[in-house]
């Protein structure tokens, strides 16, 4: 094992609140595993902080009529303050706004600049001659040249999912002026990840324990081949390339804010007082460096990062990047575009941050999406934390403080079952510890509550309510037991309610406990508890019908004005030239550097087609394999991404944008008319 551990969670940006889908993919993971390891008394660091540049500040900035520096001030605050009340435990939440964020990164950039690690050159970039300035991707919008679609940003196409450069699209058009730019030349720095190809390819074999999903989105990148990657770009906000002659350039967003991990840790030891401990955690080879992260990030924490740090050569690298994939909500995925979110600060108006804690952590999308739904929220609150875990902890207390004077009795005779129970806590205990090891909070959290059913079902088998009436002293031995599991359940579960199993911990005059020593001997008889309380209110329908509601009126649920206005009248002929036919889908794949493209091999009874569906996004490959669903048979082939389609998957779209794949029972083939 490790001397120490370091645990870092994806910078947010600052550009707008956090919602329960930033808190699922990174933050509350990152949370369980380190509240896990410090309640074993490990040496564990936990960083974070706002990422404060890039294009979607300045952007966010532009739309609102103020300064980027007001924005990232605005949101850096609500979101710090949020994460507090949700009890994240960061050791420090820092910013890369700040001067030491500034000075580490250009460092970083000096020391690779030296090492003649960059490429330098000059390329012909798009340039508003109006706004007098270069356009980064997201200040350019035109015609994808991938699908035709014309509102394609200059970073990717949000309708094919295509990555795209600015210099890429069709009829480029100013975000800022509306206005034609034109190309200019200007200088730029690139890290050539092509260099650090083979090192990757065989240190991310060297890995242990990766997942599944991370493993194979890092195999597709480097079997497509890295290529140079900028990492200066033409912008007012950032972190200046510390190089004469560069005024007008900083260090691109995706190099700098890493490097915020870094920054963010120097500052902690500044504020510790010892302005070195920094390098104990990011230069001693027996640190254990690892990444939460959110799907999206795998990239850049497991090539372009390690990549860089390889290249400085004096940074410990990552020792896993268990990331996540992503949560929708109500069926749908999180739009907060169009006000199909619940944000955080929002959330804590109405409800305990625990509460939400569990229902995440229950349903962490930690091998595939998951879905967050008011009804379930209620649902596992009810019928979960207050039926099972509450109920059962409330009940013990109750009759310990009834008719033991709130004094753990002895145990006396304890019978086969009794043993069994108890001997249960420490194999919870070994169980539970060796899935927050490995990863696998979800489960985890679920076997947690487990033990909370065992001590239920051992309560309601027991029937303490007859016993005192005639066998006080073995009503005492069983209520030992329970005393012994709502100690330990007060551990097992601090790491998922940390506010609650603190008051239980109060309540049962039980001092902080290591988990190593979560056993069956944690309240001596004789053992004083004060009165307990009720921990889980039930929450009613009126409750969540009022979150729907207010859902529902953010988004502004679909009147039928949002619908799609038919086309312009078909003649019969023209339906006619479309042959449509029943296929069956054989294999599936997600489509290389594509987010929304799956690359599916279906069988349309005359021949086997390669077509791309644009739906990664909403289905996992596997979920399409094996259905029958209806193609467009004698469209022309387009090529998207490297892939030729040979054809298309009907789809229907709701306004929403989701989409749902039109299936048939008609054998494969079959002519649909």
């Amino acid at each position: 094992m490790a001397k120490r551990t370091l645990v870092t969670a994806a910078l947010p940006y600052a550009n707008g609140p956090l919602h329960l889908g930033h808190l699922a993919g990174a933050y509350l993971p990152a949370d369980l595993y380190v509240r896990y390891k410090r309640l074993k008394g490990e040496d564990v660091l936990f960083i974070c902080g706002s990422d404060e540049h890039g294009v979607p500040i300045t952007l966010a900035a532009d739309k609102e009529g103020i300064t980027p520096a007001d924005v990232v001030e605005k949101f850096h605050n609500i979101n710090k303050k949020a994460f507090a009340e949700l009890g994240i435990s960061f050791d420090y939440f820092g910013r890369t706004s700040s001067e030491a964020h500034h000075k580490t990164s250009q460092d970083f950039f000096k020391t690779l600049h030296e090492k003649n690690v960059f490429v330098e050159k000059s390329q012909d970039q798009l340039y508003d001659p109006k706004a007098d300035m270069f356009l980064p991707d997201r200040y350019v919008r035109g015609t994808c040249p991938s699908c035709g679609y014309e509102e394609a940003y200059g970073d990717q196409c949000e309708k094919c999912g295509t990555s795209l450069s600015p210099t890429d699209l069709k009829n480029p058009t100013s975000v800022i002026t509306g206005e034609k730019p034109e190309f200019r030349q200007t200088n730029h720095w690139f890290l050539p990840l092509n260099d650090f190809q083979q090192w990757l390819e065989e240190w991310i074999d060297s890995r242990k324990n990766w997942k599944g999903n991370v493993l194979g989105q890092c195999k597709s990148w480097l079997n497509e081949g890295l290529n140079e990657r900028a990492v200066t770009r033409d912008l007012n906000w950032g972190v200046p390339v510390p190089l004469p002659g560069t005024e007008g350039k900083v260090l691109y967003v995706w190099f700098d804010a890493p490097i915020g991990y870094i920054s963010a840790t120097k500052e902690w030891a500044e504020q510790q007082g010892n302005p070195d401990r920094w390098k104990t955690y990011w230069q001693d080879e027996e640190t254990e460096l690892i990444h939460f992260i959110g799907k999206d990030n795998i990239v850049f924490h497991c090539i372009m990062f390690p990549a860089m740090l390889k290249a400085h050569g004096d940074f410990v690298l990552p020792e896993n990047v268990p990331a996540n994939e992503f949560l929708n909500l109500e069926g749908r995925k999180l739009s907060t575009s169009r006000g199909w979110a619940v944000w955080l600060h929002e959330y804590l108006e109405d409800f305990e941050p625990d509460l939400l804690r569990y229902v995440l952590a229950i349903n962490l999308p930690e091998t595939r999406d998951s879905d967050f739904s008011w009804s379930d929220f209620q649902s596992r609150v009810n019928s979960e934390l207050a039926d099972i875990l509450g109920n059962f902890i409330f009940r013990t207390q109750s009759f310990l403080n009834r008719y033991f004077d709130g004094t753990i009795p002895e145990l006396v005779n304890p019978t086969e079952r009794d043993t069994e129970v108890l001997n249960a806590i420490a194999e919870y205990r070994d169980e539970i510890g060796k899935l927050y090891d490995g990863f696998s909070l979800k489960e985890a959290v679920l076997q947690s509550m487990n033990l909370a059913r065992l001590g239920n079902k051992y309560f309601t088998e027991m029937e303490p309510w007859h016993l005192r009436k005639s066998d006080m002293e073995r009503c005492g031995t069983v209520l030992h037991v329970c005393a012994q599991l709502t100690a330990a359940l007060a551990t097992v579960f601090s790491p998922i309610l940390p506010s609650k199993m603190a008051v239980l911990r109060k309540e049962l005059n039980l001092p902080d406990t290591d988990w190593n020593n979560i056993s069956s001997t944690l309240l001596e008889a004789g053992h004083k508890i004060q009165k307990g309380t009720i921990l889980f209110n039930k929450i009613e329908d009126e409750t969540i019908e009022a979150q729907v509601r207010r859902l529902k009126e953010r988004a502004g649920e679909q009147p039928a004005s949002d619908i799609p206005e038919l086309k312009e009248t078909a003649t019969f002929e023209d339906f006619m030239k479309i042959d449509l036919r029943s296929a069956e889908v054989l294999t599936a794949e997600p489509v290389p550097k594509s987010d929304k493209l799956l690359k599916l091999e279906v069988d349309i009874g005359l021949e086997k087609r390669t077509v791309l569906a644009g739906v990664a996004q909403q289905y996992k490959p596997e979920e399409l394999i094996g259905k029958k669903v209806c193609v467009v048979a004698n469209l022309k082939p387009r090529k998207m991404m490297g892939v030729k389609s040979q054809g298309m998957v009907l789809m229907a779209e709701d306004t929403d944008e989701n989409l749902y794949p039109i299936t048939t029972e008609a054998p494969v083939g079959s002519i649909i008319k």
